[in-house]
């Protein structure tokens, strides 16, 4: 009995633990509401355009329409190069749901912010709340 009651402390006290590693990218405030009938936003009325949008976050961000009415987005800097790139990570020309560091070789996915390769963080992401009409707020 002893044994059971002392492999179940064990095994809560290895699930609880945190992952103490803090992300590398920067969590800089801020609220931006984007009009998507706006000429620069366009690619995004469609499910699986995507956009750059420069006036926020640590490197600008990027935002992918993933549904209907589901967009993510994701900070433009890389968790992998903290000050010695100063290059935002850029949409890969022959495969549009992935994001590329310049820099390292790493890559991520678009989709979700995930790791391809290259990485131990993955991408920040932001919250959005879309109106289901023209506008769409990212914020965090």
């Amino acid at each position: 009995m002893i044994r059971i009651f002392f492999f179940l402390v064990v095994f809560l006290v290895i699930s609880c633990k945190k992952n103490t590693a803090i992300n590398p990218v920067p969590n800089i405030p801020f609220d931006v509401t984007i009009h998507l009938e706006l000429p620069s936003y366009i690619s995004l009325q469609g499910v699986g355009g995507a956009c750059y949008y420069d006036n926020c976050g640590s490197q600008g961000i990027v935002i992918y329409r993933k549904s209907m009415d589901e967009f993510v987005a994701f900070d433009r800097q890389s968790p992998v190069n903290s000050t010695k790139c100063n290059f935002p990570l850029s949409m890969d020309k022959q495969n549009m749901l992935q994001l590329n560091d310049s820099c390292t070789g790493a890559k991520f996915s678009l989709y979700d912010g995930s790791i391809v390769s290259g990485s131990t963080f993955g991408l920040r992401q932001y919250q959005t709340s879309w109106n289901g009409s023209n506008l769409l707020r990212v914020f965090n």
